[in-house]
C-alpha cells in the first residue's frame, strides 16, 4: 500500500466541531440560559426548568463521543472492510464526493495498481447544507478531483470497476436526486461492478448519538428505494459500528 499521511486520534471529532461550530455555540448558549435562569427559580418549578437542559446536554455529549468512535477509533477508515465487498481489486475505481474528501489518498493506498479518479459533485444550489460548505472552506481536499454534475458524470459507459460514495451521497436532499446519481453510476459500471455506499442510518442508534441531526440522514430503506428506482440490486451489506451501515449495489443485468 502507498504512503499516506495518517489520521490524527482526534481528527474526526475535531472536524466535526469545526463544521458544525454554530450548532455547537447555540446549543451551550442554550443551556447555559437554561440553567442560568432556573438559578431563579424554587421547588418544582426549577427543577422542571433544568430539566429542558439534559436533552440537549445529553445530545452534546454523545455526538462528540459518538463521532469520535466512528471517525477516530472505528475501522472506518482502515479500509480492511472493504476486503468483504471486493475481494478482487478493481482495474479502475472512482470516489464520489460531494466537495469534502479524505478518502481518496486512502483508497489510492489500498488500490496502489489500480487507475482511480475522484470526482467531485458539489453543487451549490443543490447541496445547501451550510456545515458541507464550511467543510469546503476550511479542508480543502488534497487529492485532484474532476469537477461534475451529479446528473452528468463525465465517464464512460462500462469503464469502472468500482464505485465508492461515501458519507456524500445524502447531500442530495430529493429522492429524485440520488436516483439520477445512482443511475449515472450505473451506467459507467462494467458488468459486475460495484457501488460502495457508505451511510449514517435514520435510526434508533443514530438518533440516540445525534437526536434531531438524525434527520439530516435517510433510513436503510430509503437508500434501497434509491437502488431500485436505478435498476440497481442489494448485493451484500454489512454495519461498521452500530452507526454507520455499508451497501454494496450492482446492476441488474
Amino acid at each position: 500500500m502507498k504512503s499516506v499521511r495518517a489520521r490524527t486520534s482526534y481528527q474526526g471529532v475535531i472536524q466535526i466541531v469545526q463544521f458544525n461550530l454554530r450548532s455547537f455555540i447555540i446549543a451551550i448558549l442554550g443551556i447555559g440560559t437554561v440553567l442560568v435562569g432556573s438559578s431563579f427559580l424554587s421547588g418544582p418549578v426549577r427543577f422542571m426548568v433544568m430539566a429542558c437542559a439534559f436533552p440537549p446536554l445529553f445530545w452534546l455529549a454523545a455526538s462528540l463521543i459518538t463521532s469520535h468512535y466512528v471517525y477516530d477509533r472505528s475501522e472506518l477508515y482502515k479500509f480492511n472492510w472493504i476486503d468483504d465487498f471486493l475481494p478482487v481489486a478493481p482495474l479502475k475505481w472512482i470516489n464520489v464526493h460531494s466537495g469534502f474528501d479524505e478518502t481518496s489518498e486512502l483508497l489510492a493506498a489500498k488500490f496502489p495498481h489500480a487507475e482511480s479518479e475522484a470526482v467531485d459533485i458539489y453543487d451549490a444550489e443543490v447541496m445547501t447544507e451550510p456545515s458541507i460548505a464550511i467543510a469546503r472552506q476550511l479542508k480543502p481536499s488534497s487529492s485532484k478531483a474532476t469537477a461534475a454534475r451529479y446528473n452528468a458524470l463525465p465517464i464512460e459507459t462500462s469503464s469502472v470497476d468500482a464505485a465508492f460514495l461515501i458519507f456524500s451521497a445524502h447531500e442530495l436532499r430529493h429522492h429524485h436526486e440520488r436516483v439520477v446519481l445512482f443511475t449515472e453510476i450505473a451506467r459507467i459500471l462494467t458488468p459486475g461492478g460495484n457501488i460502495i455506499l457508505v451511510e449514517h442510518s435514520r435510526d434508533l442508534w443514530n438518533f440516540l448519538a445525534f437526536g434531531p441531526g438524525v434527520f439530516h440522514f435517510f433510513s436503510e430503506q430509503t437508500w434501497r428505494l434509491a437502488a431500485l428506482g436505478a435498476a440497481l440490486f442489494l448485493h451484500t451489506e454489512r454495519s461498521i459500528t452500530p452507526f454507520v451501515h455499508v451497501y454494496n449495489l450492482r446492476r441488474t443485468e
